[in-house]
């Protein structure tokens, strides 16, 4: 979703750490550099009030947007950026680099709609289905659906972003897709008669989380401690009144800066976003670890069983531990 972007307080300026990217903030020495997987949206209000409430106990910061999340990882990796979005777990079994996640942002929420052909999971049997990309989450969804259900979906076509599968799905291109929480609540909204959501099973696993080389994070305790703790408190009183998130968005930050249609949803999209289980309000923690090597592992971007692989090789908990006694 494109958006006027803006530094907080000042104007966007475009640096060289790699292609397809805005910063929010100018360099400086002594501030954390903060690598987002995509420019600011509604799905990043809340992670900006929690900004926010940071920037007020002391944290100093600077965050650019990279176009995906392969070039965030790839920032963190290469130590040009200190933290960043995404689910990095085949670059952390792979790479020699201590990566480790501290937060999990958002959880695997997506939703399989389909025509009324269909009734539940075990009806896409040997049927065709669109997904988001090859090797992305969607069609790691679909591979997990596979293995739990022992079915096997017929042919796989990929069309990025969930608004042009809503578009495919209305225009009868295709039987079935897999979509994010807002645009499954649009489908049905629209068309609730012409579409079914198939009860899928629950999914702890993170789509989004917060991670960085342990070296560093150790040597930014200080920096890391206020950062979980605004973002578990921004998440605790969003499981408890998603308006929050509304109220204290920055009407001259990032958030505030999208459009007026955008910013008017915002509590329709927590309010929705909350009550669909999106966000755990501790962070994740040992349970979504625990989910996410087993979901990973079934997803193909982890190798070994994943009773045999080690939480701690891919959390640091120490953090979130202090945050949420």
């Amino acid at each position: 979703m494109k958006s006027l972007l803006r530094k907080l307080g000042t104007a966007v300026a475009v640096i060289p750490l790699a292609v397809g990217l805005v910063t929010g903030a100018a360099e400086a020495a002594g501030k954390i550099k903060i690598a987002l997987a995509e420019t600011p949206s509604d799905e990043l209000a809340a992670f900006f009030v929690a900004l926010d409430r940071a920037k007020a106990n002391g944290l100093d910061y600077e965050w650019t947007a990279f176009s995906d999340e392969e070039l965030a990882i790839q920032a963190v990796l290469s130590g040009q950026m200190d933290i960043g979005f995404g689910t990095p777990y085949a670059a952390m079994q792979r790479s020699k680099a201590p990566i480790r996640i501290v937060f999990q942002l958002s959880k695997l929420k997506f939703f399989p709609v389909t025509s009324k052909k269909y009734d539940k999971l075990e009806d896409l049997n040997g049927e065709p289905i669109m997904l988001h990309s090859r090797g992305g989450g969607t069609d790691s969804i679909a591979n997990v659906i596979e293995d739990k259900l022992s079915i096997k979906f017929g042919d796989r076509s990929y069309v990025p972003g969930s608004s042009n599968r809503v578009a495919a799905l209305m225009a009868g291109q295709t039987d079935a897709t897999i979509i994010d929480l807002s645009n499954k609540n649009k489908v049905m909204k629209i068309a609730g008669d012409k579409f079914n959501v198939l009860p899928m099973f629950e999914v702890d696993a993170s789509d989004e989380a917060l991670f960085a080389n342990l070296d560093w994070i150790k040597n930014n305790e200080q920096d890391v401690e206020i950062f979980v703790k605004a973002l578990v408190s921004v998440w605790q009183d969003m499981a408890k009144d998603p308006t929050i998130i509304s109220k204290e968005t920055d009407p001259e930050g990032p958030i505030g800066q999208l459009p007026p249609e955008i910013l008017g949803n915002l509590d329709t999209f927590y309010t929705d976003a909350v009550e669909g289980g999106l966000y755990d309000p501790n962070g994740g923690g040992r349970v979504a670890a625990k989910a996410d090597l087993e979901w990973y592992s079934n997803a193909g971007q982890l190798e070994g069983d994943p009773a045999s692989l080690n939480i701690e090789d891919f959390w640091y908990l120490a953090p979130l531990d202090a945050a949420t006694k």
